[in-house]
């Protein structure tokens, strides 16, 4: 995105500048027409869109083949112990991911978003493919879920930084007047991995006898990963960093430390960006991660249908969260986030009544409506959680919030709930927990000042 402000004469490196990027170079005295979406644009969209789409596809492979690999990795006579190590491993990426998001934001800051999101890229599709090729529990003994763990640790780590360094990156290339349209097309590139990888799955599993599978058919998924990711980087590396992190990193001295920087200027914004996005990741997590296994063990409802109706959930999702975006363009982030908040306190409790009916109709109208509410609240929080910050330390302050509040929130969301429906005995108890969350985040919004940045510059 190149930014047009009405000066007598533009500086030669403006002109340079919007030259590289493909943009059009306004002479002095030209009106400020607004300039079109030029090709530059459209490729920093492709790969911000396509590294969230492969994050997401390498986080929810580990959870739809979690059987296999408990029985493949984990071996024993106790098949809930295995289980239970092998959803320790998945929970391993979630810790990680603070401190490779701490990582990779002051890097990012420090050298550019384009050379992070290459490296974080290729981390996360290499050891996912590496986990399609992991010697087996019976080949190697315990070497085999070591480094299982290890992959997962890469996959958290480089995840931290790809989760806000793609939209950041996103973010300073849109047009000022529609960053949460483009921000929410490349959030809503999260909700289709759960859908592509459970097809395809599904599909290798019913081709092929069962002992093929095992062997060596659930491994084409996860291999997959690395000629994806090798796509995104080429899609990456046709970009280039945008004007306004050119000319934040051309004003800081050498004793520059983005992680300092950041705690100074942005302790009270980077608070607000926890709870704000701890709530909609809660909510993701609930539907993307829990809802197939709730709908089946809470609603009775059978694998597949439970599947079909999630599926169906999250492709709305991702339709409906750039209308949220658009929305949030025009009516500002914190609306958006007072009424999305507003409304999942007030349908979280149906919602999840309607999803533990047993009725596969109102398990989807459940599902529906609960998306419609996050949708909702993701018109504001998605652009909200880097718009707040300026360029200087935006991938830092961003990175150590945003992944705060998926490992509070997010990643604990399953755990959380069933242990809820456990206790109480109550199938739609995870729906106050839900409510409750909202309601606090709601007066959050109202109470504690949190800023509305649509259009904010710097």
């Amino acid at each position: 995105m190149v930014q047009i402000h009405p000066q007598p004469q533009q500086a030669p490196e403006a002109v340079l500048s919007a030259a590289a990027t493909g943009a059009p170079v306004l002479e002095p005295g030209t009106p400020s027409a607004r300039p079109g979406i030029t090709k530059m644009q459209k490729r920093v969209l492709a790969g911000g869109s396509i590294g969230q789409f492969i994050e997401f596809y390498d986080f929810t492979l580990y959870g739809l083949t979690a059987v296999i690999f408990s029985q493949l990795f984990f071996p024993g006579t106790n098949p809930i112990a295995a289980m239970l190590a092998t959803f320790a491993t998945f929970g391993v990426a979630f810790v990680v991911r603070p401190i490779g998001g701490l990582f990779f934001g002051a890097l990012g800051d420090r050298i550019g978003r384009r050379r992070v999101l290459t490296i974080t890229l290729i981390a996360i599709g290499g050891a996912t493919a590496l986990m399609g090729m992991l010697p087996t529990y019976g080949q190697i003994g315990a070497w085999a879920p070591a480094l299982l763990v290890l992959c997962r640790l890469v996959q958290g780590f480089s995840a931290g930084g790809e989760s806000v360094g793609a939209p950041s990156f996103v973010f300073e290339h849109a047009p000022v007047k529609s960053r949460g349209f483009w921000l929410n097309i490349t959030i809503a590139a999260t909700a289709l991995p759960s859908v592509v990888a459970g097809t395809l799955i599904l599909i290798l599993s019913r081709s092929m006898p069962n002992e093929d599978f095992m062997a060596w058919g659930w491994r084409i998924p996860f291999l997959l990963a690395l000629p994806l990711a090798l796509f995104g980087v080429w899609i990456r590396s046709r970009t280039v960093e945008s004007d306004a992190f050119n000319e934040a990193q051309a004003s800081r001295t050498k004793e520059f430390s983005p992680v300092r920087e950041a705690f100074r200027e942005n302790k009270l914004r980077m608070v607000q960006v926890i709870f704000v996005m701890g709530l909609t990741a809660m909510g993701f997590y609930f539907l993307s991660a829990y809802f197939v296994s709730y709908v089946q063990t809470s609603g009775g409802l059978s694998r597949e249908q439970s599947l079909m109706v999630n599926a169906a959930a999250l492709a709305l999702y991702a339709v409906l969260l750039p209308l949220g975006g658009r929305i949030g363009d025009r009516v500002g982030r914190k609306p958006m986030l007072i009424a999305g908040s507003a409304v999942l306190a007030l349908v979280s409790v149906p919602c999840f009544m309607l999803v533990t009916s047993g009725s596969l109709p109102l398990a989807l109208l459940g599902q529906s409506l609960f998306v419609v509410a996050l949708c909702i609240y993701g018109g504001g929080c998605y652009t909200f959680f880097v718009e707040i910050f300026t360029t200087k330390t935006r991938f830092t302050s961003a990175a150590i919030s945003y992944n705060g509040a998926y490992a509070l929130f997010g990643g604990t969301a399953p755990f959380i709930g069933t242990a809820l429906v456990g206790g109480s005995g109550v199938p739609h108890a995870p729906g106050f927990y839900m409510a409750a969350a909202a309601a606090v985040v709601l007066l959050l919004v109202l109470f504690t000042k949190v800023p509305e940045t649509r259009g904010r510059m710097g």
